[in-house]
């Protein structure tokens, strides 16, 4: 008499009957899915000890170095005066800031750079939106924006050219040109000569 599975089930009385019934559904090599688990969407970061303060900067500036700092491996004071210097250059430390004075949130700023960067070409730009809707950071933020610009690929290709120690200000200049893409050079030595006299590990 053929039996059906549910009534084989209802109809097993006794543990002495489990072994044969694992000998007629006995499945050789059983294979198992392997359900994929997400990644956790976390960036990660080199800490080092924030060595540089900034004698008379404002909290904007000392949150910007001591970000600057704490998640790379930059401990050249020139390089962080360079980078101090191209930054106030842009944007005067003002993170909710349009290309021509508007100070807008992220989404108004329809033309032009915004930022503490000025980030200019629609890639850039999208790519805050795009990061701080991933991490969960907000791109008017100065520190939305920190935390993207050291991770962009622009900057992070640069990087090691600022990690190096003992170059010079117009060494330093030439990676921070290759990592903006500035059209007008402005104040950006002027402002870094000023970085160094404002820096100290003391």
């Amino acid at each position: 008499m053929i039996r059906t599975l549910s009534t084989v089930a209802l109809g097993i009385s006794s543990l002495l009957a489990l072994p044969a019934l694992a000998e007629v559904f006995y499945w050789p090599n059983p294979t198992f899915l392997k359900v994929p688990q997400p990644k956790p969407n976390i960036t990660t970061y080199t800490k080092t000890q924030s060595a540089w303060k900034c004698i008379g900067c404002d909290p904007a500036e000392d949150f910007t170095l001591d970000y600057i700092q704490t998640n790379t491996s930059i401990t050249d004071k020139y390089a962080l005066a360079t980078l101090m210097g191209n930054i106030k250059q842009e944007s005067m430390f003002l993170p909710n800031i349009c290309e021509g004075g508007a100070r807008v949130p992220y989404h108004q700023c329809y033309s032009g750079g915004f930022g503490l960067i000025q980030w200019t070409t629609e890639s850039r730009y999208n790519g805050l939106g795009s990061f701080c809707n991933k991490y969960g950071c907000d791109p008017s933020s100065l520190e939305g924006q920190v935390r993207y610009m050291i991770n962009e690929n622009q900057f992070q290709s640069n990087l090691p050219y600022f990690e190096g120690k003992g170059k010079s200000v117009d060494y330093y200049m030439n990676a921070a040109y290759r990592w903006l893409g500035w059209g007008i050079h402005g104040n950006r030595t002027t402002y870094t000569y000023q970085y160094l006299n404002k820096l100290t590990n003391a």
